[in-house]
Formats: C-alpha cells, structure tokens, sequence
C-alpha cells in the first residue's frame, strides 16, 4: 500500500512537471514581438507649439510574424496597433499613423503605415480616441526594428500638423 501511494505521488509530480508546448512557461523566441511608446506632441521635431501642443497618448504595437529559433525574422506578417491619444482640441481627425526610422530628434519617411488617410480619417470627437488599426509588414523592416527598436519612432498626423503631431520612440516590451 505503501509503495502505491509513493507510486501515485511520484506520477502526480511528474505529470505537473510535464513541459507541455501548448503553454509555454516563459516567454518564447517565436512568440509575437511587441512595442509601447508613449507619444508626446513636444516629441514631434520641431515640437508641436500649435492648439494641439496638449496632443498625447499611447501605443502598443504587436508584430505577428514568423521566426526561427533563434528569434531571426523569417518572412513578413501582420502589424496591430493599439493607439489611445488624448489632450487634443475635441474634432480633430487623425489622418495618417505610421512607423518612422528615425532616432530621437531625427525625422523619417514612413515605413509602415496603418492605413489611415485623409479620406477616411479618425475623428477624436471629444479630443480622445482609442483607434485599433491592422497593417502588413516586411521581413526586412519586422527585423530591423526589433534589433534596434529605439532607431523608430511611431507618431500620428492630423490636418493642421501633417508632419506629425504625436511622436514616441519604440521600446520592445516582449
């Protein structure tokens, strides 16, 4: 009986140590890749000094792409951005929302865009908005900015500020 018992806890221990790949422990070099930063109209260069100098908020940016085992970029994918913005004047649209190169106090073109335009903006009625936006991106450019992450920046445009009016350098959080 005895033996049965050291048997069974033995088998209980063993199996809640079980590593089961369908719910890793940790985290994972093939995993998505995520950002944050959090922008600021006073990021913007030069510094946004116009009725929407108040423009702030938030990013989080998730990057769904294929990887190796070692973490390496293997193809391209799926971009999610979650943007929260406040502090603007209530109306203001948001025409445009990307992914720059660009150290803090550079300015780039844009690499990865959100798909916001002009002609189809999103209105911050009240002068917040929490937008949920979908994007592809390249292999080349997912690799680039997840080895050096604060080398790019994401920022939102609006009509009166159309080279930027919210600006934030990435930071990998995952």
């Amino acid at each position: 009986m005895k033996r049965m018992a050291i048997l069974m806890v033995a088998l209980a221990m063993a199996a809640a140590c079980d590593d089961d790949s369908t719910t890793p422990n940790g985290p994972s070099n093939t995993g998505p890749i995520v950002f944050t930063s959090s922008l600021s109209a006073a990021n913007e260069v030069p510094p946004v000094t116009n009725t929407e100098s108040g423009g702030r908020g938030n990013v989080t940016i998730t990057f769904n792409v294929p990887r190796d085992s070692t973490g390496a970029v293997t193809g391209g994918g799926n971009v999610t951005f979650a943007v929260q913005l406040s502090g603007f004047p209530s109306g203001t649209p948001i025409i445009a929302a990307h992914i720059h190169p660009g150290a803090a106090g550079a300015n780039g073109s844009a690499l990865v865009t959100t798909g916001l335009t002009a002609g189809a903006p999103f209105l911050l009625n009240d002068g917040t908005g929490n937008l949920s936006l979908t994007a592809t991106i390249l292999q080349a450019d997912a690799q680039a900015i997840m080895t050096s992450p604060a080398n790019y920046y994401f920022n939102v445009h609006t009509p009166t500020n159309g080279a930027g009016a919210a600006r934030g350098q990435l930071t990998r959080t995952q």
